[in-house]
């Protein structure tokens, strides 16, 4: 590797930022670790480190992967990238219970704070708002593909009353639940 690209590679370290993620691996040869190059860990000096073109390369030459980025996980996605794709999988799992954003980062091992800030930067939405919107699109394909009453659609979505859940829906849809279901049912709704 030449001195220039090794030179930016290195400032990409120093800053942390994900340009070179999945495209070069941080080997820190005092450590024998190899990390991602937007790794959180302490900044290796320059002299210190060696740069991988896959995580393969440095794991064969005697380097293991390091347990705060874990560049084994996730393929070139970013770590991220991966919490939020885990989040975004328990909330599929669980979005008929009550799910609040300290349960998801207790779940995942974060902490609140940290789980809010990354899934917005990675999906650009709050993980409420995902969650809502799992809500939204499992109350309205049980409105349009059951018989179930209002109560028990707004039960399987984790709301406890009716008249939260049809509050909630008329504020979302503008439209009351069974007003949904009967133009839906009608043919008149579109999305």
């Amino acid at each position: 590797m030449d001195q220039a690209l090794f030179e930016q590679i290195y400032e990409s370290v120093v800053r942390r930022e994900p340009t070179y993620d999945g495209v070069y691996y941080t080997a820190v040869l005092t450590t024998h670790i190899v990390c991602r190059p937007s790794c959180r860990a302490r900044t290796p000096k320059a002299g210190n480190v060696v740069f991988y073109e896959s995580l393969e390369q440095a794991v064969a030459a005697g380097f293991r992967p390091c347990k705060r980025c874990r560049p084994e996980e996730g393929g070139v996605l970013r770590p991220d990238a991966v919490l939020a794709a885990e989040a975004d999988r328990l909330m599929e799992a669980q979005f008929g219970q009550k799910v609040t954003l300290e349960m998801l980062a207790g779940w995942l091992r974060v902490s609140p704070f940290h789980l809010q800030r990354t899934y917005k930067r990675v999906t650009g939405r709050s993980p409420a708002g995902r969650l809502d919107q799992l809500r939204m699109e499992k109350a309205c394909a049980l409105l349009a593909d059951t018989e179930l009453a209002v109560a028990e659609v707004g039960q399987a979505v984790s709301f406890r009353g009716p008249s939260h859940f049809t509050a909630w829906f008329t504020r979302k849809t503008g439209l009351p639940p069974t007003e949904y279901r009967a133009q839906f049912k009608g043919g008149i709704y579109h999305e």
